[in-house]
């Protein structure tokens, strides 16, 4: 893939899947099981390539998953 393409990370393919999962912390939160902390799953299509991020809005996390 050259510089000035943009795509998966893996494969290059441009579409995606946005999913949301939930986690515990450390400490208390573990101990009881609370998933407190929530993270988006930014998905290629094709690959399956993942990276998850805390925080940002959907549309910003598929720019910075594709490039």
């Amino acid at each position: 893939m050259r510089d000035d393409e943009h795509g998966c990370p893996k494969c290059g393919h441009t579409e995606t899947e946005i999913d949301e999962i939930s986690t515990t912390g450390s400490g208390l939160s573990k101990m009881f099981d609370i998933q407190n902390r929530r993270f988006h799953v930014v998905s290629c299509t094709s690959c399956g390539y993942s990276e998850l991020y805390k925080g940002q809005s959907s549309g910003d996390m598929v720019d910075l998953f594709l490039g």
